[in-house]
């Protein structure tokens, strides 16, 4: 039996790019670093001290006061970027079938600001006083089920956490869904909201994240050899995912098709990647195999391109082993270099660089490229520091996460 297809007919987002999935798109084409000075937090004793927050951002722009007392920052990004993305789908919400809508969100930490601030309170109070909102701003599961009661979706309810294969995992789950005809419109995507004392003290006692503190916007620099870590980023991309016909019956406007996902796991090591990229490559292979396409049928691989030591290395090990000859006839970019990583978001931002690569036929760079790791193969095109255009068929976007989760997803032109 053949599988129902799956189509994105809108994107929200907002990002350390923009408070637009346009703005977003325009600055990533554009090659602009979201990365700064920490203004969340007084970061001067921190080895780290920028992040690539989302910039000028007031709830109070988005929600009234009630609803900012009920909502961690991490829920406000989720309900923020799914508003755009209905908006963007056009969809009427009074002409769905409503227990066939649903949302599967991801993301890696969660309410980590309410967390910190319920805990710090009963540390400093003298009586154990906790807010009654304290668990239900925490908990990982509540962006998914708020988005659901802003517009009635009554369908599939779940979020997933698998690091930062967490949106990824997030949207493969959502495209089985709606192939298996068990819904036919579903939000997915991630969002996270982790630059804090505890997010940015846990990753940089790690030394995890970059410590370039006197020159933050070259701080993620993937696949050159002065890289020192990640930058850590924040923000919410959510995507609707919806069953072709259904789409083509309402006249929706489709950005591309979902073609195909796959997920495993490294079993090697509690944070670093399998060193040969062995895992990375079979879920690669996984991915395409379940596209029904062919390996030389991927024209961009949005890689996950850290800026770690050993990942990227990992990464670019497994693209060879992967595709052969085909991975240097391929593009290949890190928007890490400029979005910075939003942990269990960054699979729904990429996703939003892989479909927009697709319907502009750009590839974003990956910047900051300045001396390339000997350890680098120098025959891949990584699109350093400029964007090019190229006629895009298909991409194919990677996350790998803590706990050796990995997770790839397939997005083609529509035809």
């Amino acid at each position: 039996m053949s599988q129902r297809r799956v189509v994105v007919t809108g994107i929200g987002a907002i990002t350390p790019l923009g408070k637009t999935t346009e703005e977003t798109w325009q600055n990533l084409v554009a090659g602009v670093s979201g990365a700064g000075p920490i203004t969340r937090f007084d970061a001067s004793k921190f080895k780290t001290q920028f992040a690539c927050e989302v910039k000028n951002f007031n709830p109070l722009d988005y929600f009234d006061k009630k609803d900012v007392r009920k909502y961690d920052q991490c829920t406000q990004f989720a309900l923020i970027s799914a508003a755009e993305a209905i908006k963007n789908s056009g969809l009427d919400l009074q002409k769905i079938d409503q227990s066939r809508a649903g949302v599967i969100w991801g993301s890696g930490i969660g309410g980590l600001d309410t967390f910190i601030s319920e805990i710090k309170g009963w540390v400093e109070g003298e009586e154990p006083r906790f807010s009654p909102f304290f668990i239900p701003k925490m908990i990982l599961n509540i962006a998914a089920g708020l988005i659901a009661i802003e517009y009635g979706f009554k369908g599939v309810n779940f979020s997933c956490v698998s690091a930062c294969a967490s949106a990824s995992h997030a949207m493969i789950d959502a495209l089985n869904y709606i192939r298996w005809n068990k819904a036919d419109i579903i939000i997915t995507g991630g969002s996270e909201a982790a630059i804090n004392p505890a997010g940015v003290g846990g990753f940089s006692s790690m030394k995890a994240i970059s410590t370039r503190n006197d020159d933050p916007k070259t701080a993620s620099r993937p696949f050159d050899k002065d890289r020192d870590g990640f930058v850590m980023g924040e923000g919410g991309v959510a995507i609707i995912f919806e069953e072709y016909e259904h789409a083509v019956r309402r006249g929706a406007t489709i950005l591309a098709e979902v073609a195909g996902g796959a997920a495993n796991c490294d079993a090697y090591h509690m944070t670093a990647p399998d060193p040969e990229g062995l895992g990375a490559s079979t879920v690669m292979r996984m991915a395409v195999e379940d596209a029904g396409l062919k390996l030389t049928d991927i024209d961009y691989v949005n890689v996950h391109g850290t800026s770690t030591g050993l990942g990227d290395i990992a990464e670019t090990k497994a693209l060879v082993k992967t595709f052969g000859e085909h991975a240097y006839k391929m593009s290949v970019s890190s928007t890490k270099s400029m979005t910075g990583h939003l942990l269990g978001a960054a699979g729904a931002i990429e996703g939003l660089a892989s479909i927009m690569a697709l319907k502009d036929g750009v590839i974003p760079p990956t910047i900051n490229q300045f001396n390339l790791d000997p350890e680098i193969d120098p025959n891949i095109d990584f699109t350093f520091n400029q964007a090019k255009k190229r006629d895009v068929k298909v991409v194919l976007s990677n996350n790998f996460g803590f706990g050796g989760h990995n997770a790839c997803v397939v997005f083609k032109k529509i035809s």
